[in-house]
């Protein structure tokens, strides 16, 4: 930790059950959210130095109501993109892997994660994983994704699998939101998104991608529900 820099900075890691992993959206908020309501940063932004390189977190007014402005807030996450790659192993088998889901497209992110594109995000929604199936496909985890349908309010919806990691289903996953960023700027031609994970838990997630810097903001909240403390 260093609070002697102009914007506070701290060490971050981020752990799975049974790994630690390069990049977690949902503890990265957590993490923000404790420090800004507890008083322990006297400032609007925070620097996380991390796998990921130096990530930032700010402190963003929500929207005003009735000319007065709430006094909760949201958090705006700085994160890198997440290329990917094409992948070469036939799509058929994969499918087989994922339950005979349908694949339009197939990708594979630096982190080793398959990114499976469905026709439609009813095919997203009522996709049953068979996570058995899933331990045996090649890489990390599992990104399926479709374009949302037109009268939902959302651009596309999304799944991440991992039980490799311990995590069969993540609800809301930020780091996946890094792919599927670019590739659904790509093929919607926008930089600006509203996304819904479509897990049985589900989220929300705003979404801006700066093209040019190659970062991925993701705006979200965060609520403390629980507090306790560790004798040392």
């Amino acid at each position: 930790m260093s609070l002697s820099l102009p914007i506070p900075r701290f060490r971050l890691r981020w752990f799975t059950p049974v790994a630690e992993v390069k990049l977690c959206g949902h503890a990265t908020l957590a993490a923000s959210h404790t420090l800004f309501t507890n008083g322990l940063v006297n400032s609007d932004i925070i620097e996380f130095d991390t796998l990921s390189g130096i990530l930032t977190a700010k402190k963003v007014p929500e929207s005003v109501s009735n000319g007065e402005a709430k006094e909760s807030f949201l958090i705006e996450l700085d994160f890198p993109t997440v290329p990917m790659t094409e992948f070469s192993v036939d799509a058929l088998s994969i499918s087989k892997a994922l339950n005979s889901a349908p694949i339009i497209d197939l990708k594979k992110t630096i982190y080793g994660d398959l990114f499976a594109v469905f026709p439609s995000g009813k095919d997203v929604t009522e996709f049953n994983p068979q996570f058995d199936e899933i331990l045996k496909c090649p890489g990390r985890g599992v990104i399926v994704t479709g374009v949302a349908p037109p009268e939902s309010g959302f651009d596309f919806y999304s799944r991440f699998f991992c039980p490799k990691l311990g995590i069969n289903e993540d609800p809301v996953c930020g780091s996946a939101h890094c792919a599927l960023a670019p590739y659904w700027s790509k093929k919607l031609g926008k930089c600006d998104f509203m996304a819904y994970q479509a897990s049985p838990r589900s989220g929300i997630l705003d979404i801006h991608l700066d093209e040019q810097n190659q970062r991925v903001l993701l705006r979200g909240k965060a609520v403390t529900v629980m507090e306790g403390s560790i004798l040392v």
